[in-house]
């Protein structure tokens, strides 16, 4: 089924398998990065801004996407991060190394990124059929953590020891998936398509004023970003701690051999385990979803994500780390596809891509709010950050459970039974 789809499709695909491999390399360990040449509460400060400026080069991208086309705000951000990613070898070389500078050089990918996602989504979308839909994001989706699994395992082992390297090889790879996309990406906006002509800040409001006026969806996002906030604890908060109380670890196995592992090798065996149980555990947790009501199910795969993300907070036993992993990792595959079913039956239909654009808020506010975590996690310690996450998963359960119960309110029979069973 691969082959059937749009040659855009299968593209984008690869080139999202390749660029996800290369930024997992680095991105997941750059608290740890920040903290060593500044303090925790400046790296915090340093990561928020970083994702201050993606979510809102995102909405700017997706509102450009839909006046000057895909393939060339796709170009253009490819473009950015190629010479982003040389700036960050430079700048980290053997003979010159400057935070400031890779701060800049991040600063510059996290608007690039801004530029590409929304295009490419929008692209996606108008290649592709309602009925080949759900094949082409389950790919996607499946490649997604594999390649994140991928990229974990090379930073971990080899990001402390050989990070100018491993920027070596990201710069070596976005030539390669800037080349593909001027290659093989065709456009595929057309100017009848357009909704908007307005390129100004007015015209940015004017496509989003719409979207959030709709209650029930303000409140379904909100209870997303909780989630997220939860899931970004890795890398930032999780990924600290782990560097700072797994200094000389190691891992006997009976009288065979031993492992020595540290805080940063710790968080990418933990991480890639759980993307190991995503890309093996998928297709029949997925079975078993379908044949339950979509609701409930979210909200154990709420409640299970967040006990796993709590215990990890402050967990300092390797096997119980792997317990509390499988545990999240059972909670991501009971609420990603339960969440995604009930968000497509909540939207109005004829606004599906602001609010879909909209939705990636949950993303970019999780992130925020994961990076703030560095600021006043030494002020209440690791239990107390335990306490914060699991609060992030009632929060979520609550605010999901209002937006729904108020989309149904205004829904007839049907349509709030088809939100309960996503039949």
């Amino acid at each position: 089924m691969f082959r059937a789809l749009h040659p855009n499709i299968r593209t984008r695909i690869i080139i999202n398998f390749l660029s996800k491999i290369i930024a997992s390399m680095i991105f997941p360990f750059l608290a740890i990065y920040f903290t060593r040449y500044f303090n925790a509460s400046i790296a915090g400060v340093l990561l928020m801004a970083n994702i201050a400026i993606s979510f809102f080069a995102g909405l700017y991208g997706g509102h450009l996407a839909d006046i000057f086309g895909r393939r060339r705000l796709m170009l253009i951000g490819e473009c950015i991060i190629m010479f982003s990613y040389l700036g960050l070898v430079l700048v980290n070389s053997p003979f010159f190394i400057s935070p400031v500078l890779t701060f800049i050089c991040l600063f510059l990918i996290s608007i690039a990124n801004g530029f590409i996602n929304p295009a490419a989504d929008a692209m996606l979308i108008d290649v592709s059929t309602p009925e080949s839909r759900s094949f082409m994001y389950s790919v996607s989706y499946w490649a997604n953590n594999l390649s994140s699994m991928i990229g974990i395992i090379i930073g971990g082992w080899f990001f402390t020891t050989h990070f100018f390297e491993l920027l070596i090889v990201l710069f070596s790879v976005s030539i390669i998936t800037t080349s593909l996309t001027f290659r093989f990406i065709t456009e595929t906006y057309t100017k009848s398509t357009a909704k908007h002509s307005d390129a100004s800040v007015k015209g940015v409001f004017a496509t989003y004023g719409k979207v959030i006026v709709d209650k029930s969806f303000l409140l379904f996002t909100l209870s997303g970003v909780f989630v997220m906030t939860t899931e970004f604890q890795r890398n930032n908060f999780i990924s600290v701690r782990l560097a700072e109380e797994f200094q000389n670890l190691t891992i006997q196995f009976g009288h065979l051999f031993s492992i020595q592992m540290d805080g940063v090798k710790v968080l990418s065996f933990i991480a890639a385990l759980n993307m190991l149980c995503i890309v093996l555990f998928t297709a029949p947790v997925a079975k078993w979803v379908m044949r339950h009501r979509n609701e409930p199910v979210m909200y154990i795969g709420f409640s299970l994500f967040t006990i796993g993300f709590a215990l990890s907070a402050f967990l300092s036993t390797m096997w119980l780390l792997v317990f509390a992993t499988l545990l999240l990792s059972l909670g991501e595959l009971l609420y990603v596809p339960t969440r995604q079913t009930i968000l497509a039956a909540i939207i109005d239909d004829t606004k599906r891509g602001a609010y879909m654009a909209f939705n990636g808020i949950i993303f970019q506010m999780g992130k925020l709010l994961g990076a703030a975590s560095l600021l006043f996690s030494p002020l209440i310690g690791k239990y107390g950050m335990g306490v914060f996450i699991l609060l992030c998963g009632v929060l979520a359960c609550i605010f999901g459970k209002f937006a729904l119960s108020k989309k149904q309110a205004l829904l007839g029979k049907n349509e709030a039974n088809l939100i309960k069973s996503g039949d």
